[in-house]
């Protein structure tokens, strides 16, 4: 090992280069290390570059606690990047400029946004039971419809059922593909491409007066948004962001689809929840969110120069923080493999451990913005599966591939309903 991996460090080494490691591996690689090396840290290269890897609340905090310390700018392949984030959006920005177009975010994603949201989300998905009534459904297919309308929603979008249907197909693509490379990621930038050269005619016609006033929607508070010296977002710049409302809303999907694996594999859940139990609606949610592999990881590079547990970290540093790892800890989660709800009852919340989509304050480090949406949506799709539902899983294959990024059921979770 050369000496920029070994100097003023007293971290371990987990071989050479770890690319292919991690490819097969995902979501249970760096645990998998940590694990054998008795360290939450440790050195390695991925595609020849130095990298530290690292877990647990104290690496959580490392990462997140100072919005100073990483950048994500050239910390993410570029493959992910221009799927879920692309150039110059929220997630590209730092320290002051990264806060204030936060605040934008916060904004659309606000207390009375997501109230709407669950009102649009629950009717939507009553509807579409109603229509998948007799019959079976793949829930990952069919649920994204449903989101993608509630998303459009959100953003005081009008869509006829082409464009939905659009939408639909584009949204999922981006998130299948965002840890794939070759023929299925190109398709996914492609239809990205389409996608943003859609929002970017909805911003122009917004901004030039040829669409109603929405307000309080995405397109509006985007399209309407001025920065600290009073400039609006460029056209494509407001493109990526409204996708970054769009996209994520719809990639919520995941969790409801996990959400219906732990029913089907625990049915004392459901039968609880499903006579109008609502303590533990909440706990059961975020236990799904802990347990179930949604992000595997997140990049950063060091700002500047700074130590953490006798290494030192000089500026543009590769660091890797292993959010399924932290959220699998067994210093955090005792017996972190079982699928355990009431670990979460009387949960006064923690940061820097449960990081199922980032860790810190939301308000200003890079924690999804949208996670209260998230959590809401799916805690009233639970709600709405137990009791407004009568479903039975088929014969199937109910096995989640950690190696899969991102995951899901193999068959994607296929549902009965009578």
């Amino acid at each position: 090992m050369d000496s920029a991996m070994t100097a003023d460090t007293a971290l371990p080494a987990a071989g050479f280069d770890a690319t292919l490691g991690f490819v097969r591996e995902g979501y249970a690689f760096i645990s998998r290390h940590c694990e054998r090396l008795g360290a939450d840290a440790f050195r390695t290269r991925f595609l020849l570059r130095p990298v530290v890897c690292a877990r647990g609340r104290a690496a959580a905090e490392m990462f997140y606690a100072d919005d100073l310390a990483f950048t994500r700018r050239g910390a993410i392949p570029g493959s992910v990047r221009r799927l879920l984030q692309d150039d110059r959006s929220v997630q590209s920005l730092d320290a002051a400029a990264h806060r204030e177009r936060k605040m934008l975010f916060a904004k659309i994603l606000g207390g009375a946004a997501v109230e709407h949201a669950v009102l649009a989300f629950g009717a939507a998905l009553r509807a579409a039971m109603l229509r998948w009534k007799g019959g079976e459904v793949v829930l990952h297919r069919a649920v994204r419809e449903v989101l993608a309308r509630v998303a459009l929603d959100l953003s005081g979008i009008a869509a006829d059922a082409p464009t939905l249907a659009a939408r639909t197909r584009e949204l999922g693509a981006m998130i299948d593909a965002a840890g794939s490379v070759g023929p299925a990621n190109w398709r996914a930038l492609w239809l990205r491409r389409r996608t943003e050269a859609w929002a970017r005619g909805l911003v122009a016609a917004y901004r030039d007066g040829r669409l109603p006033e929405t307000e309080g929607g995405a397109l509006a508070l985007i399209a309407g948004y001025r920065d600290g010296r009073g400039e609006p977002l460029p056209e494509a710049v407001a493109a990526v962001e409204l996708l970054n409302v769009l996209r994520p809303t719809v990639a919520i999907g995941r969790y409801v689809v996990f959400a219906a694996h732990a029913l089907v594999r625990r049915p004392d859940w459901r039968e609880a929840f499903a006579g109008g139990g609502e303590d533990d609606l909440l706990p059961f949610v975020q236990e799904v969110r802990r347990f179930y592999p949604f992000f595997p990881a997140i990049a950063g590079r060091a700002r500047q120069e700074f130590a953490w547990r006798g290494h030192r970290f000089r500026r543009g540093d590769l660091t890797i923080l292993d959010l399924y790892g932290t959220n699998h800890h067994p210093e955090l989660w005792p017996e972190p493999e079982a699928f355990r709800p009431e670990r979460f009852r009387g949960w006064e919340g923690d940061a820097f451990a449960l990081v199922a989509q980032g860790g810190g304050d939301a308000a200003v480090t890079h924690r999804c913005p949208g996670e209260d949406l998230t959590v809401a949506l799916t805690v009233e799709a639970v709600r709405v599966l137990c009791r407004d539902a009568r479903f039975s899983a088929p014969p199937q294959d109910l096995s989640v591939s950690l190696a899969r990024v991102p995951a899901l059921p193999e068959s994607g979770m296929i549902l009965r309903f009578a």
